[in-house]
């Protein structure tokens, strides 16, 4: 779906417009899919994609699947399939990733706006000749590359030392797994 998605949102592009699904949705008002193409070539490849190295060495690495512009300002567009309807707080499981897509724009000198979207693909039917329709559903998410870059920090201490369990969320969580 992906790379579907990917080819789909191309086609709009190549032509300077929106997909229906975003042009129909006010939120996109006087936005334009980026139309660096050979940029996005290279931000959506998973070996390349959008990276920063801090003064010690350190990268931090992310692939985008899109990106949408208003103005001079960036604004990550992230595509996301369901088998079914979304939850209340289905999109908030996106926010350490979107958050790290904009600190890595704005660290590689980039303005960006202090959102980005998910887009959500959830499937409706099946017609008869087998074509899967899909409902859509556009999340607006605010960023923070400040958010972003803590998340980084507090995961490269996590890894230059012992675990301290009584504040990291993710032993908690494996704790609770098993």
């Amino acid at each position: 779906m992906d790379r579907i998605l990917k080819i789909h949102f191309d086609k709009f592009r190549d032509r300077g417009e929106l997909p229906p699904e975003l042009k129909e949705n006010s939120e996109c008002k006087g936005m334009i899919l980026f139309n660096d193409a050979d940029k996005m070539k290279i931000w959506r490849d998973n070996l390349k994609g959008i990276s920063y190295e801090d003064d010690k060495g350190n990268i931090l690495h992310g692939a985008v699947d899109n990106i949408l512009r208003r103005g001079n300002k960036l604004i990550v567009l992230d595509y996301k399939t369901r088998g079914f309807e979304l939850k209340e707080d289905t999109h908030e499981h996106y926010q350490g990733q979107l958050n790290i897509y904009n600190f890595l724009l704005r660290k590689n000198g980039y303005e960006t706006e202090d959102f980005s979207f998910l887009l959500f693909y959830i499937p409706k039917e099946v017609t008869e000749t087998g074509e899967v329709i899909f409902n859509t559903t556009l999340k607006r998410m605010n960023v923070s590359a400040t958010n972003a870059e803590r998340l980084w920090k507090d995961a490269l201490e996590l890894l230059g030392e012992d675990c301290p369990k009584e504040r990291c969320d993710w032993c908690r969580w494996v704790e609770n797994i098993f």
